[in-house]
C-alpha cells in the first residue's frame, strides 16, 4: 500500500521549496533527489514568494534562526496557504528556547500546516503552547515506548485533530496521525540519531510525499516515514568495518535513492490504531 507513495513521487518529481537550517542544507537537498523529488532553497524574504509559487510544496524548519529567515517563513506560508500548496513545519528544538517556542506557535496561528513532525518534545511544546491547540492534553511521556504507546496514541490523534494537521513524532517508535487513524511505524536503527540531519531529511521528504499524493496524505506522510526508517535499516547492514556516522549518512541516502515500492512494501513495519 505504501509502496505507491513512493513510485508517485518518482513519477511526479514535485519541486519542493525547503526554508530550512543551514547545518543540513545540503543533505535535504540530496535526500529529496534520492527520493525522487527536486528541492530549491531560498530563505530570502523578497525571493521567497516568488520561489514557492512555482513549487509544489513548502518545508519549514526553524533550527537555525534569524530575523530574516522569521519573516521569509511568514511570507512564504501565507503564499503556499493562499495557493493551496502543502506545508510542511519541522518545529526544531521547540522548547530548547523562547525564540523557538515563539516562531512555531506563531507560524501555527497564522499558517495552517498540512503536518508538522517532530520529536516528542517539540510536539509537546507545541501542544502546550499554542493557542490553536488549547485543551489538547500533551501529559504524555518524554519518549514514546511501548508502556506510553497508548497513550501517545491517543495525544497525537488528539493534536491532529485540534490542528487540522497531520502530527509525525519521530523517535525509537514512530507515529503519524490524523484525528481518527495513527500509523505506528518501528522501522529505523537507534544509530540514526547520530547523524545530524536524519529528521531535517524526512521533513523534507514528507513534502514531497504529500505534494506526488494528494488523495492520501497520512498513507503519504507514514510512507515518507518508513522510507527513512527503512533506509537506516539497509544502510546500517552495508556499513563496513572502520567506517562511521559520516559513511552511515551517505548509505541512508543511497538507500533512499535505491528505494522502490516493492522494497517499501516488503520492508515497512507499522500497524494501524
Amino acid at each position: 500500500m505504501l509502496g505507491s507513495c513512493i513510485e508517485n513521487v518518482r513519477k511526479k518529481v514535485p519541486l519542493i521549496h525547503n526554508i530550512t537550517n543551514y547545518v543540513t542544507v545540503n543533505d535535504v537537498a540530496n535526500v529529496l533527489l534520492a527520493c525522487g523529488g527536486s528541492p530549491i532553497m531560498s530563505d530570502e524574504p523578497e525571493d521567497v514568494v516568488d520561489i514557492t509559487s512555482i513549487c509544489g510544496g513548502l518545508n519549514i524548519n526553524i533550527g537555525t534562526l534569524n530575523r530574516s529567515s522569521i519573516e521569509a517563513m511568514h511570507r512564504a506560508g501565507l503564499k503556499a496557504l493562499k495557493l493551496g500548496h502543502v506545508i510542511v513545519l519541522d518545529p526544531v528544538g521547540a522548547g530548547a528556547s523562547a525564540l523557538r517556542t515563539t516562531t512555531a506557535a506563531g507560524l501555527m496561528k497564522r499558517i495552517r500546516f498540512t503536518a508538522i513532525r517532530g520529536n516528542i518534545s517539540e510536539i509537546k511544546t507545541l501542544a502546550l503552547g499554542s493557542g490553536t491547540t488549547k485543551g489538547v492534553d500533551a501529559d504524555v511521556a518524554d519518549a514514546v515506548t511501548e508502556e506510553s504507546l497508548d497513550d501517545a496514541v491517543e495525544f497525537a490523534k488528539s493534536l491532529a485533530a485540534a490542528t487540522g494537521s497531520l502530527i509525525a513524532i519521530t523517535g525509537a517508535i514512530d507515529l503519524v496521525a490524523d484525528g481518527e487513524r495513527c500509523f505506528v511505524i518501528r522501522n529505523g536503527r537507534p544509530e540514526m540519531g547520530k547523524i545530524t540531519g536524519t529528521g531535517c531529511q524526512l521533513s523534507a521528504m514528507m513534502t514531497a510525499f504529500l505534494v506526488a499524493n494528494p488523495d492520501a496524505p497520512l498513507e503519504a506522510a507514514a510512507a515518507a516515514v518508513c522510507t527513512m526508517g527503512l533506509a537506516g535499516e539497509i544502510g546500517w547492514s552495508r556499513m563496513q568495518e572502520g567506517e562511521g556516522n559520516a559513511t552511515y549518512r551517505n548509505r541512508i541516502i543511497d538507500a533512499v535513492y535505491n528505494m522502490d515500492g516493492k522494497t517499501l512494501d516488503q520492508g515497512a513495519k507499522y500497524e494501524i490504531r
